[in-house]
């Protein structure tokens, strides 16, 4: 293959260290962003420490996905680790929200080019029957990296320091560059093409225009009919249309038109951007529920996570296992099942719900969408040949970026909205203003600073703020599930078994 028999471990662990560090990044910091807000104050922009993340990953993930292509997938795949520890480093020194956010970007930038490339490598290096157990093992380690990083995080900022929670990073990473510098060995040849810069740049402008258009509309100073916040929606229309010109003039698009002509990657890429949408909306209001509602520390929030990352680790791992066994669609059905019913339990929090149900409706969403991160990562790239596995990965990875960009700022604005509603109604505008931000009371100590009549409102409010958010979360939860029933019944082909005449549709 690409590589000595006697490295091919080495390089596998490499890239499993490279999507662990990465994939906790996303946790373990939403573990601490209670205690991060509480220190750095600006709980208004909170939204954008994840989402500028998002965005420089959704950015760099087609762009180096085709570079892999062009180039090869070692420097790339190194290239991101270099970037993504210098952005770990820089955001271990911030000393506001704005500034975390910058080094966040930075450190999206090194993330767009891990996962994806990664999961090529694998398709490159390893034989058909062999993948489906190395992807599964990929996913479960993406949702073990999400058990580990609440953990970690929960138990760093509270005994540590949160800037720890980044710097963590640095030696994984480094492990992780040694190993794949030192063992992989590629040998594919490349042909170098005219990269499509001017699709790249109407791409990322066009969903930057969106993201700040969502995120500011309705703030003071910032009406939805301003026109500050018209112009935002008028770039995003006008930079996507040029996207979607440029597109099909250029000879090597960011992102091919044509693979979407087959149904499997179609509906396999649309299935990612729903779930990461619905998906993203747990990881980040599950740990604000657990200590602004049910006043736990950053240690309660962090292991009342565990199930449903639990539950995404054995999702992943079985999913993986089943893809020699029966069709993309059929385990898809299994997983999109059990997603919608985890999100619509998830629906019905309260003050009320104990642990044990809360965290019987956390393991059944893991488990749902777990089986997205290994069977989505298979399907989308089935059929493809070598050189377009980096352009098919990157691109579906691309879609669960940007849905997951998109579910952070929409769902967020309608979590703000709710709050602030509900807040308004029990106070009055001017009373409930006097308050301050009342969710930057996450913390015991600074609950316990206020009288228990207006923590129970405050809490009420919170609770059915993020309840309601968990019901919009339903709409792309159910989207997903009717791409899968539109799957064709592709499955896994493994040489030297018979083929059925199901196997070979696109």
């Amino acid at each position: 293959m690409h590589s000595k028999e006697s490295n091919l471990k080495l390089v596998v662990v490499g890239l499993l260290l490279g999507i662990l560090m990465s994939a906790m990044d996303n946790t373990i910091v939403a573990s601490a962003m209670g205690t991060i807000v509480s220190d750095l104050g600006g709980l208004d922009k909170i939204v954008w420490v994840t989402s500028a993340y998002m965005v420089m990953v959704m950015a760099g993930t087609p762009i180096f996905g085709k570079l892999s292509d062009m180039y090869g997938r070692k420097r790339f795949f190194l290239f991101g680790l270099v970037v993504f520890l210098i952005g770990s480093a820089l955001c271990g020194t911030a000393q506001s929200i704005t500034q975390l956010s910058i080094y966040r970007a930075i450190q999206g930038v090194g993330g767009g080019a891990l996962m994806p490339i990664a999961f090529t490598i694998v398709f490159d290096i390893y034989p058909a029957e062999k993948r489906g157990k190395l992807t599964g093992l990929f996913g479960a380690v993406f949702g073990i990296s999400s058990v580990l990083g609440p953990l970690l995080g929960a138990y760093i900022t509270e005994y540590v320091g949160w800037q720890w929670v980044f710097y963590i990073n640095l030696p994984l990473g480094v492990i992780a560059f040694v190993l794949i510098a030192m063992s992989y060995k590629e040998s594919i040849e490349h042909s170098k093409q005219r990269i499509d810069w001017g699709g790249a740049f109407t791409l990322v402008a066009s969903v930057i225009c969106l993201m700040f258009a969502l995120e500011l509309g309705g703030k003071e100073g910032y009406a939805w009919d301003s026109a500050r916040i018209l112009g935002l929606f008028a770039g995003f229309a006008v930079m996507l249309l040029a996207f979607l010109f440029i597109e099909t003039k250029v000879s090597e698009p960011v992102i091919s038109f044509a693979m979407f002509r087959r149904r499997l990657f179609a509906t396999s890429s649309i299935i990612a951007l729903f779930y990461g949408s619905a998906f993203i909306i747990a990881t980040i209001y599950i740990p604000i529920y657990v200590q602004g509602v049910l006043g736990g520390s950053a240690t309660n929030s962090g292991l009342i996570l565990m199930p449903m990352m639990i539950g995404t680790v054995l999702g992943s791992q079985t999913g993986g296992l089943l893809t020699t066994k029966t069709s993309f669609r059929n385990i898809m059905i299994l997983s999109a099942v059990c997603f919608v019913a985890g999100i619509y339990l998830l629906s019905t929090l309260s003050p009320d719900t104990s642990r044990l149900l809360l965290n019987t409706y956390m393991a059944l969403t893991g488990f749902g969408v777990g089986f997205s991160f290994s069977v989505l990562s298979m399907s989308s790239i089935h059929n493809f040949e070598m050189r377009q596995r980096g352009s098919a990965t990157s691109t579906s990875t691309f879609m669960r970026s940007l849905g997951m960009t998109l579910g952070i700022t929409i769902f967020g604005i309608l979590q703000r909205n709710s709050f602030s509603s509900s807040m308004t109604s029990a106070f009055g505008s001017g009373e409930a203003s006097s308050f301050g931000d009342p969710r930057a009371a996450l913390t015991p100590e600074a609950r316990a600073q206020i009288p228990a009549p207006v923590l129970e409102t405050i809490s009420s409010a919170l609770s059915s703020s993020i309840a309601q958010t968990f019901m919009w979360a339903l709409v792309p939860a159910v989207l997903g599930l009717v791409f899968v029933l539109l799957m064709p019944g592709d499955r896994l082909l493994i040489p030297g078994k018979t083929a059925q005449p199901s196997l070979s549709k696109r």
